[in-house]
């Protein structure tokens, strides 16, 4: 009897076509991922241009009212410009973030700046400004009222910290989610709440003894974190008893693609585009980032909104694991009346568990164990 190659039809050919169409069915998550990525980040940042920017001229006379109507008209929707009375009032109102510049007209034009508040927004405020000083023939000089740690000199840290703590909480979702898939909820909570808790200290030494990005309030940063970490574990852990494998996906889409972009972090709402903006009101990173800035930089001013922002994330969390609880529930009782009922296990199946010693479900749990290795594999940084 001769024993030829096995054809394209044969058992290796078909198992040949099911790992490809298995190959092909996954490709699907990193495509639509970099699809995603490049809509969002490209969205937000590919061309930052100021719209409604708030900047003050001080001076109550007719030429600060002149020059304020005139940068106004000529900013077609750029700037918001208003006149303030004295340099008290503008310190103010760039300690308080309730504007990113205040010229101050004369011999001696001078801009004051906030550049903790946002680098790229203040730097946008100075080139405006250097441009009105020259028309007025005088050189423009530049006083920083809340400038950065020196371990951030380009104010950007906060985002990158932001970056840090959402990849360690997002990627620890594929780990309780997925290989924690078999344990009961309230476990799965406990590894939630252990996992946000090392992942925002580990922020807190990124931010401090590290890298040196703020120089005090570390424990209201640390606070900050773990709540911002404890959201984005609830929310990824309870939408995985729904989405499983395509969990990767659906946490990258909310807590990277919409969230790093609507930060503020890079770029100020004033800056990007109107739904970046929109979603900078309300959004777990923008509730982070300003928070920490607030805390650090600004006096506490506006932190309780931040702080807000970020707890209902967290409770929306909760709320998510209550429903993923539920159903796991409804999904166990239908399993348990199916088995009393015979009619979920054909009796070929019976006797073949019964035989083995094994439990009837052990192939849907290799399944699914492999299912879960893909999803880890998956899970990828930014």
């Amino acid at each position: 009897m001769s024993t030829g190659p096995t054809t394209a039809g044969g058992p290796s050919g078909r198992a040949d076509v099911a790992a490809l169409r298995h190959v092909l069915t996954h490709l699907v998550t990193p495509l639509l991922m970099c699809v995603g990525m490049g809509l969002a980040y490209l969205g937000a940042f590919h061309a930052p241009e100021p719209h409604d920017l708030r900047v003050d001229v001080v001076g109550s006379g007719v030429s600060a009212q002149v020059l304020a109507q005139t940068l106004q008209d000529k900013g077609d929707g750029a700037l918001d410009v208003r006149t303030v009375a004295d340099r008290t009032a503008a310190t103010e109102h760039l300690r308080t973030q309730d504007s990113y510049g205040a010229f101050l007209p004369g011999t001696s034009p001078e801009l004051m700046v906030a550049s903790a508040s946002s680098d790229t927004t203040a730097t946008v405020v100075q080139k405006v400004f250097t441009e009105v000083a020259a028309d007025q023939g005088a050189p423009l000089k530049v006083t920083d009222v809340a400038p950065t740690a020196a371990g951030d000199p380009t104010g950007q840290g906060i985002f990158f910290l932001l970056v840090a703590v959402s990849i360690g909480s997002y990627a620890s979702v594929a780990v309780v989610g997925g290989a924690g898939g078999v344990l009961p909820l309230r476990l799965r909570a406990a590894l939630v709440a252990g996992a946000s808790l090392v992942v925002s200290l580990i922020g807190v030494a990124f931010a401090g003894p590290v890298f040196g990005l703020v120089d005090h309030g570390f424990g209201g940063l640390w606070a900050m974190a773990w709540l911002y970490s404890a959201g984005i574990l609830l929310v990824g852990v309870g939408l995985h008893t729904f989405l499983k494998r395509w969990t990767t996906l659906g946490v990258m889409v909310l807590f990277v693609m919409l969230n790093f972009t609507s930060s503020g972090g890079i770029f100020r709402p004033e800056l990007q585009p109107g739904f970046f903006g929109a979603l900078h009101s309300f959004w777990n990173g923008a509730g982070f980032v300003e928070g920490v800035r607030s805390h650090v930089y600004f006096g506490g001013h506006g932190l309780g909104r931040d702080v807000l922002v970020l707890a209902l994330w967290l409770v929306a969390g909760i709320v998510v694991m209550g429903i993923a609880g539920a159903a796991e529930a409804r999904r166990r009782r239908a399993a348990v009346a199916g088995a009393l009922s015979g009619s979920s296990v054909a009796p070929s199946a019976s006797a073949a568990a019964a035989g083995s010693g094994s439990p009837a479900g052990e192939g849907e749990t290799a399944a699914e164990r492999e299912e879960t290795e893909e999803e880890l594999e998956e899970t990828v940084g930014v």
